[in-house]
């Protein structure tokens, strides 16, 4: 019986498709296309001025299918246009002065970090998965909270109430999808070879 671990190491699911840097283009601006769709899914959390959205488990998705490098470019790219004024942050903002740019930050960071783990098979089964996310998740609140502390005047420790607190039940309903997901779709690709 193979695993996706063994018949594919060193590979990200983006890597399944033939090589060229018009694939590559076309990955990274899609990926920061489906980001920005993903931000604009947004539920304001009362007492924050950040808001839960499909944002993050965007991020995440994005840098374990396209690897480390078309990941971080993705949201590198995701990030400037934003700034630039492309109202697709989350609840269609735009600009470099919001309080939660520096979960964007985070992203771009998480997308590289995801993707390297990715490549190493860490999005092959429900454990590594998960641990990938929680990982991915972390190092985009330890962007984003400090960020959003220094934006607001909030102390460390409101903005870790405000920015944080609220969100871990819906990192880990993000992590759970992401278990079923990325896993599956290895299953299914080495099922159909």
């Amino acid at each position: 019986m193979s695993t996706a671990a063994i018949t594919r190491p060193g590979q990200v699911l983006a890597d399944l498709i033939p090589a060229s840097r018009v694939k590559d283009a076309t990955l990274v601006l899609g990926g920061a296309a489906l980001t920005g769709i993903a931000a604009q899914i947004a539920v304001p959390v009362p007492g924050s001025p950040v808001p839960v959205t499909g944002q993050t488990f965007a991020a995440l998705l994005v840098g374990t299918s396209l690897g480390a490098y078309r990941g971080a470019a993705s949201l590198a790219v995701y990030a400037v246009v934003g700034m630039a004024g492309m109202p697709w942050f989350a609840q269609g903002k735009a600009g470099m002065g919001a309080p939660s740019l520096g979960y964007v930050f985070g992203m771009m960071l998480a997308a590289l970090v995801v993707g390297a783990l990715a490549r190493r098979g860490a999005d092959r089964n429900v454990v590594r998965t998960a641990g990938t996310m929680v990982l991915g998740s972390a190092i985009i609140y330890a962007v984003g909270v400090p960020y959003l502390a220094a934006a607001t005047g909030m102390s460390l420790t409101e903005a870790v109430a405000a920015g944080l607190t609220p969100f871990l039940i819906g990192d880990a309903l993000k992590a759970a999808l992401a278990m079923g997901v990325l896993p599956l779709a290895w299953k299914l690709i080495d099922d159909k070879r």
